[in-house]
This record gives C-alpha cells, structure tokens and sequence, in this order.
C-alpha cells in the first residue's frame, strides 16, 4: 500500500532509500513475470514547476508508478503539509544503490542518453565499483524530439532487454519518452536520471556532503553552472513558492472550514422516509467530513480491501469537507491500483471545498467525478470494448471520436481505423470533446493522420480540444501544423483552407 503526499498536484512516495530500493525488487520480480514495465520519477522543484504549465508531464508524474522527493524544497514542503517526508530519496544516490544491488542480485541495467560517450563512461566506472554488475548495453543516440526520435532507439532497447533502464534525455523527454513506449520495451523498471551520468563521470561535480544534507546542493550547483542555472533557479523559486503557499493556505483553511458543524435542515415530522436507493453492482465508500493523516489508515485498507474483489469503486464524497495532502495521495494511489488492474476509482456528489482543491491542485482532470449513480452506471457503460469506433458524417466530414486518454493504450487502434477512413477518401474531423488527457503517443497519431490525408489529397480537422489538450499541442507547436478548431460545428461548416485554433472556453 503505497503512502503518498500531493504537492503541488504530484504525488510523492513516503518513503526511505532502504523501502525504495526494496520496491524496485518487487517491480522487477513483477516486471519479469508480467513484462509490465514500472515507470519511476525523481521529482526535484524544477519537475513541479514543469508539470504546473505541462499536462502531458502532470499527468505522468500523477501515473508514476514511484516518486521519490529528488529536492529538498519538497521535504520541506512536506513538513509545512503535516505529511513529512524522511528525507530526499536522489537520482544521483539511487543509480549507484541500485547498481550495488543490480551486481548482488543479478540484475543487468542499460544507459541510455547523455552525451556521446558518457553513458558508457558512467556504466564502465559502475562496472568497476560493483564487480559482476551486468550491462545490457549502452546507447546515446543524437538530440531530437519525443515524436521525431528514431525508433531504432526501442528496437535497441528490447533487444537488449534489460532489468533496469536509465534514461538520462532531459526532463521531460525522459519522462515522456517512457510513457510513449512503456507498453513495448518489456523493461520491469524505467527510471529517469537526467544528469547523473555527468555526476558520476565528474563532468558535474556534486556539492560536499554537509552541503547536501542541509538541502544547499542548489547552491553548490548554481556556483559551477550559474549562467545556466540562475534563471530557472528563479523561475522555480517565484513559481514554487506562489503555488505552495496556495496549497498551504487552502489547506489550513479547509482544516478549520470543516471544524465547523454542517447545520442540518429540519424534516417535517409527518415527511416520509427516502425511497432505497436502487440496486448497483459496484461498492460505494463513503467518506467522512474530514480525510486526513489522522483517520486515513481505516479509509485506504476498506478501500484496497473493495479493490481485491471489484473492478470499481465509488467514493461518495457528499459529505466532505476537507482532504489534506496525505488524503490526496491515498486517492491517487487508489485511482492507480484500480487503474493497474483494468478499473477505475469514481468520485461521487463532490462538494464544492474539495472541487476547488482538486482545480487547484490540478487533480480535476485525474479523477473522474459524477453526480449521480446513473452517470457512473452511463460512464462504465461506455468503456465497455467496441471492435470499431463509432463514426457519424456531418456537412460531408466524417467525425471520429479520439479516445478519453489518447495514450499509447488507444493510439495504434485509432490510428488503424482513422487511416482507413482517409484511405477511403474521406474528409476527417477528429472530434476530442471527450478526450481529458493528450500523450506524446496520441500527438504522434495525429501526425501520422494529418500526412496520410495530405498525401491523398483529403484534409483532417481536430476540434472540441479543451485547455490541457491544447496546451499539450501548443507545447510541441503542433497547433502550427493541425488545423484545430473550437468544436465539432466549426470544423465542418468553414472552408478547406480554413485554419482556426483555439481552446474550449476561448
């Protein structure tokens, strides 16, 4: 059961370099078994502050299946939150631990990035630390974008196949990079290390212990690089900041919001008792006034408990009034059990303290929230598989749904039947209204449609895009190649040349 703290909207694993390194034996024992690969996070400041402005890396981060508090400003964050961490949990430590025990266990590892000939360096001086550490191969393959990069790159890697990938591209290639291709490398573990392969060459030096464990490596770092560095360091430090003393601040008053009794209305004596509610297939939870570190222990074991034995679970959050950053996590480490095992967590007649924190936090799109019984019962209705997806034609455009997670889970099976449509000379508006979430895999789909219709002279429209998904366009500046427009309607009412972008709500 994993104990996770939200800031800033991602969740950070409670835990011990000792308990990350064991989990990690438990991912790769798992990773062998199933080929399911464990992608892992070291989140520092500048990861945060990223995931702020990026929903494609938000959403990654919120899925990991390990993150660990790479910075101490997180730590420290963590203690104003009243959810402590015990400390920062590195890349630059956990690469040379899980080396120790990749040579003990047996595991082999392959170095993927960095600069020519530093991966190799790094995995040569390891080799030497730790005798009968086995590495599966090194590759440092030249800069490009998450969508341009070779895919000989995966061929290599699967090749290869290793226990451990560490993949040094840069945040968030790294990040995105994972997540596009987790569903083929087969890897039990996929870590991100950005720049220790440099740390552990010396091409960057680390800063002195006593520096290190007061939390001024920062300033160690920014003495060697400060032309490099100053300006983030800046940004992170405003930006932060201003988003945790937000969360702060709508912590402590929502603690003492929901310390204050809810008046009650008064029922008629002669008013008749509430009809039973109707028969429904899947458990609903119901959760208290207030879920924090103190009460949550019973909460997350009934509900892991629902997990075992059902694919969905409905929290009913009709009477809550607060959740503080442990409660969060709890969530979100239930939504991804349930996830992991073909399911889902349902929030059910949220009130509006919690609705304002999950925006806040930018949980609002990671959990799914319903009114009523009736629209969960409608939403499980329609994740049910279909052979083919449904298409309708309006003013002669054949309007096709995109998937609500367009990730690599759904792209290739979109990509399928969205090329034979345009094969079949038909003009296509991709309709993403349902769609709440745009991976690096999604995007590359959308290319590759957007070449086929103008290789057969046809024409291919987006539209209904809401804020995250635009961005995530506008991120990687495909709103300057697709023609994106603002709904379904637009789409096929203006001429062929026609093309407008904009978000929903602009």
């Amino acid at each position: 059961m994993r104990k996770l703290l939200v800031i800033l909207g991602v969740p950070i694993d409670n835990l011990t370099m000792a308990e990350a390194l064991d989990r990690c034996d438990e991912f790769i024992a798992e990773g062998r078994a199933t080929g399911r690969l464990h992608q892992i996070a070291t989140v520092n400041a500048d990861f945060v502050v990223n995931a702020l402005h990026d929903p494609e890396l938000r959403r990654i981060l919120q899925e990991a299946d390990m993150a660990t508090a790479d910075g101490m400003p997180l730590v420290w964050a963590s203690r104003l939150l009243g959810g402590p961490l015990p400390g920062r949990v590195t890349g630059a430590d956990m690469v040379p631990a899980l080396a120790e025990r990749a040579a003990q266990r047996g595991y082999s590892i392959f170095f993927l990035g960095a600069r020519e000939g530093v991966a190799a360096k790094a995995a040569a001086i390891l080799q030497e630390r730790y005798p009968g550490l086995r590495v599966a191969g090194v590759l440092s393959p030249p800069p490009s974008s998450v969508l341009e990069m070779d895919r000989s790159v995966v061929e290599t890697v699967k090749a290869a196949n290793p226990d451990i990938l560490l993949v040094a591209f840069g945040n968030p290639k790294q990040e995105k990079w994972i997540r596009m291709y987790a569903h083929e490398l087969r890897v039990p573990i996929a870590i991100r290390v950005g720049g220790t392969f440099d740390m552990i060459v010396g091409v960057t030096k680390r800063a002195p212990l006593w520096m290190q464990r007061i939390g001024l490596e920062w300033v160690y770092r920014l003495i060697q690089e400060p032309r490099r560095l100053w300006k983030r360091y800046v940004h992170d430090f405003v930006y932060f900041g201003y988003f945790f003393f937000r969360q702060w601040w709508a912590m402590q008053r929502g603690s003492a919001l929901s310390m204050v009794p809810i008046a009650s209305k008064a029922e008629p004596a002669d008013a008749a008792p509430p009809p039973p509610p109707p028969p429904f297939p899947w458990p609903v939870l119901t959760v208290g006034n207030r879920l924090d570190v103190s009460n949550l222990d019973p909460f997350t074991q009934e509900a892991y408990r629902l997990l075992a034995t059902h694919q969905y679970v409905i929290l009913d959050l009709s009477m809550t009034q607060f959740l503080d950053s442990s409660a969060l996590g709890a969530l979100v480490g239930l939504a991804k059990r349930a996830r992991s095992n073909g399911g889902e967590i349902f929030l059910l007649n949220v009130q509006e303290p919690i609705l304002r924190l999950l925006d806040l936090l930018k949980l609002d799109r990671f959990f799914e929230q319903f009114p009523d019984l009736t629209a969960i019962t409608q939403r499980i209705e329609q994740s049910k598989p279909v052979s083919t997806t449904s298409s309708t034609t309006i003013h002669g455009w054949t309007i096709f749904p995109a998937p609500r997670l367009f990730d690599a889970a759904t792209a290739d099976s979109f990509l399928s039947q969205a090329s034979e449509a345009i094969k079949q000379g038909k003009l296509l508006v991709i309709d993403c209204t349902g769609t709440t979430f745009m991976a690096s895999a999604g995007m590359a789909a959308l290319v590759k449609l957007d070449r086929l219709a103008r290789e057969q002279n046809s024409a291919l429209r987006i539209a209904g895009c809401n804020h995250d998904v635009l961005r995530t366009l506008q991120l990687v500046r495909l709103d300057q190649v697709l023609s994106i427009f603002p709904d379904v309607t637009a789409a096929t009412t203006a001429p062929l040349h026609k093309n407008h972008v904009t978000a929903e709500g602009d």
